[in-house]
């Protein structure tokens, strides 16, 4: 696996909340869009900014204004619509809740942690540790459910035991009976 690849898709995937973040606080003119990037350590090139900008414009996410430069060509300076500032708010409690719990992931200890987020096969955790299917229920040590929903640790955090030398699977195969029908004659 390329590590390259890996940090340009995750760059990729925060880069237009970071140019709309720069944007919402007041009219934006692309060069100085690229050199607070730049000042982040979030290298911008031109030619991505550009049809970036372009595309959430035609998305009615940003206008733009013409402003007359002394020094040469007028210059288009950038800043949120109403819908842009709404998508905006979207995006920043999306990267919030993302943020966090990509911290809780790293700052994890182990498989099981003590946050309660223990999950069954049939449950979700939730941001508040629950598991959110009627099958699975979390509790606050970070236990779930068992598969037919009694208490107990889930298999997700159990260990294998001396006595059951087998590791358990989320996803066993389905068993076959081979047995030959018997008849009464």
């Amino acid at each position: 696996m390329n590590i390259e690849n890996t940090q340009s898709q995750m760059r990729k995937g925060v880069l237009e909340f970071c140019i709309l973040s720069i944007i919402q606080r007041g009219e934006a003119y692309p060069s100085d869009i690229i050199e607070e990037m730049k000042k982040s350590n979030l290298q911008l090139l031109e030619g991505t900014l550009y049809p970036l900008l372009t595309r959430l414009k035609n998305a009615d996410l940003l206008n733009y204004r013409w402003v007359e430069s002394s020094g040469g060509p007028p210059r288009k300076y950038f800043s949120l619509t109403e819908k842009g500032s709404a998508f905006y708010q979207l995006l920043e409690n999306t990267w919030r809740e993302m943020a966090d719990g990509v911290e809780r992931v790293i700052n994890s200890q182990g498989r099981g942690n003590s946050q309660g987020r223990g999950m069954s096969d049939e449950g979700q955790g939730n941001s508040e540790g629950q598991v959110t299917s009627e099958e699975g229920r979390g509790d606050s040590q970070g236990r779930g459910m068992s598969d037919e929903g009694r208490g107990g640790e889930s298999t997700h955090n159990r260990q294998p035991t001396t006595d059951n030398p087998q590791p358990t699977t989320d996803n066993p195969q389905p068993t076959t009976d081979n047995s030959q029908p018997t008849t009464n004659n």
